[in-house]
């Protein structure tokens, strides 16, 4: 790969999103489209096709619906517009983002059960069909696939298995993993997928989307709580005459298109999850070399991002660390663990093994720097 052909001049992101995109898929943004459009709403049948062919499912089973905003709105649209007045949620925790799934459905007050794990710990399925057996009430379940808190990886399938058991309906927040960890929706009964426009695609921030499964979604009819997240309107939309219902992200879908094509040339999804653990493989052969320490187990660590705890080194500083690494053009992400102090730092995007080599060079040039000796 030619290094100066793949990027301009921008600092490269080391995060879980937004991340380093290709120049192509920026250049496809300078281009005007009107939302009404007969190119434009072809284009998004276009990418509602793409994301189900990615998923593995077929248009007669699921739908995939394109949500505007952030990931988080993509995941109160299911939330506030799935779950019937009278319904109860079940959320796994074991960091931050699956929290704000609590947050959202107690804001919309609906009734809410969790079950919580210690931030290094992924979810236990045995433990969700035990309290769905001692909690009838229950009728839906959600859980994080890569928890980004930390980049640890929930058994997503053996999850799905214990819902179905119960009769319950599966949601999955796949923020961080669709694109990059092969998954089946069917084999994992998942209902609801949840995902970004700027992730493991590797386009730009403006919109979610939602892989739905059309039994369950076409029974929602009248659950909404919210007029702009109603995802069954949402979805009838685009059915009836595929357009949204209110002012698409047009450039931001006209990016993610023309990332849907890169992805597929460079050859699916598991080119795409290969070349993101070769570059975390990279990653943590250099930072544990270095002296620094992962903050999970190697058996539960994602290809997506990495937690490193600070070292106990009294001229470090992460600010500093921080900040000199972004002055040398390389942005890493604060940590966001609550029981130990770490920072995080994201394999995904448009970078290779490459630019994690040039990382890891900068970082001991900085450590030289701040005077910060590791012990190895």
């Amino acid at each position: 790969m030619d290094r100066e052909k793949t990027f301009d001049k921008n600092k490269l992101l080391f995060t879980p999103g937004p991340l380093t995109t290709s120049l192509t898929v920026k250049e496809a943004m300078l281009r005007d489209f009107g939302s009404r459009d007969s190119d434009f709403i072809d284009l998004v049948k276009d990418i509602r096709h793409r994301l189900l062919k990615l998923a593995g499912v077929s248009s007669g089973t699921y739908t995939a619906i394109p949500m505007q905003g952030s990931g988080t709105f993509g995941l109160e649209s299911v939330i506030s517009s799935t779950i019937p007045p009278g319904g109860k949620i079940l959320v796994t925790i074991n960091g931050a983002y699956s929290r704000r799934l609590v947050q959202i459905a107690d804001v919309l007050t609906i009734k809410t059960a969790t079950i919580e794990y210690p931030e290094d710990h992924p979810v236990v399925a045995e433990d969700i069909g035990k309290i769905l057996k001692e909690d009838p009430d229950i009728t839906h379940v959600a859980t994080c696939h890569c928890e980004t808190t930390s980049g640890i990886i929930n058994p997503i399938k053996n999850i799905g298995k214990e819902v179905k058991q119960s009769g319950g309906i599966y949601m999955v927040d796949a923020m961080s993993s669709f694109g990059a960890i092969p998954i089946n929706l069917e084999e994992c009964k998942i209902d609801y997928y949840v995902s970004s426009s700027n992730k493991c695609i590797e386009g730009v921030p403006g919109f979610s989307f939602i892989i739905a499964n059309l039994s369950c979604l076409t029974k929602t009819e009248g659950f909404a709580r919210s007029v702009s997240l109603d995802l069954f309107s949402q979805y009838k939309g685009f059915e009836k005459n595929g357009q949204f219902r209110f002012t698409p992200p047009t450039h931001a879908l006209l990016a993610f298109h023309r990332a849907l094509i890169e992805f597929e040339g460079e050859g699916g999804l598991e080119s795409r999850m290969k070349r993101y653990q070769k570059n975390q493989q990279t990653l943590m052969a250099g930072m544990t070399e270095m002296g620094f320490q992962p903050y999970l187990n190697k058996e539960h660590q994602s290809c997506i991002i990495t937690s490193f705890v600070y070292p106990q080194h009294t001229n470090f500083n992460f600010d500093q660390f921080y900040e000199r690494l972004r002055e040398y053009g390389f942005v890493i992400y604060p940590g966001k663990v609550g029981n130990a102090d770490c920072f995080r730092i994201g394999t995904i995007g448009r970078i290779y093994h490459f630019h994690i080599q040039d990382l890891l060079k900068t970082i001991r040039r900085v450590l030289e720097e701040m005077n910060v000796e590791l012990k190895k």
